[in-house]
């Protein structure tokens, strides 16, 4: 294992995150991203991020592996894309630069290889017909055709800070047509019933909505509570 101090200033390889069981996986892909967010106190969630995979029921679900790049440089994304395990979801700190993409398309066929989940970049990508081909996930700031360099510095597996997204090894990375959210490692367990239940409870309003006999004390109360004559 290596240190910080081992390395020159601006490189670093930490290891990978915590491990997290495949049953636990498979259950938050199956759960709708805004319940998700609603459990983690409505307060978190990629910003600014938009889909080019040109399908709107695809989820991406995996543990993160981190990327920190200097604006326009990939060489430590593709280091990352050599080191990743099948299901990995790739998430890279851009600083939401755009002057220059990040990953385009032969880096997606090579992650099509490696089975990787996905990427989510907070900075610029290109190639968009090849992403909007789909089997991968990809959400970026924006797209543009220059490329970028690859003289680094950058890091791998290091908490990075993704469009608003506070993301260490190993969290999981779950993605749909509303966007994405990163879940702590160690907040999983806890998290996966309350989350089941919210989605459950959601499933009985909009039950109760479509059979026209929803409870308008519901927000009634709220109201009076408030003041209001209602």
């Amino acid at each position: 294992m290596t240190h910080r101090s081992d390395w020159p200033a601006g490189y670093f390889i930490g290891e990978r995150g915590p491990q997290t069981d495949a049953a636990l996986v498979d259950a938050f892909r199956k759960l709708p991203v805004p319940n998700i967010g609603d459990c983690m106190g409505r307060s978190t969630a990629a910003v600014g991020l938009t889909a080019y995979h040109n399908d709107a029921n695809l989820v991406l679900c995996g543990p993160a592996l981190t990327v920190k790049v200097r604006p326009g440089d990939n060489l430590m994304i593709h280091k990352a894309i050599e080191m990743a395990q099948p299901g990995d979801v790739i998430v890279v700190e851009g600083a939401g630069d755009l002057t220059q993409a990040l990953i385009g398309g032969l880096m997606r066929t090579s992650a099509q290889t490696r089975k990787i989940a996905g990427f989510v970049i907070d900075g610029a990508i290109r190639d968009l017909n090849e992403w909007a081909e789909g089997g991968i996930a990809v959400w970026a700031r924006g797209n543009t055709l220059r490329g970028p360099s690859k003289e680094g510095p950058g890091e791998v597996n290091s908490r990075v800070s993704c469009a608003g997204l506070v993301v260490s090894p190993g969290d999981l990375i779950v993605g749909d047509a509303d966007g994405v959210i990163a879940i702590p490692h160690d907040q999983l367990t806890t998290l996966l019933p309350r989350v089941e239940a919210h989605a459950l409870r959601e499933a009985k309003i909009r039950a109760s909505n479509q059979s026209g006999t929803s409870d308008p004390e519901r927000f009634n109360a709220i109201l009076r509570a408030k003041g209001c004559p209602v």
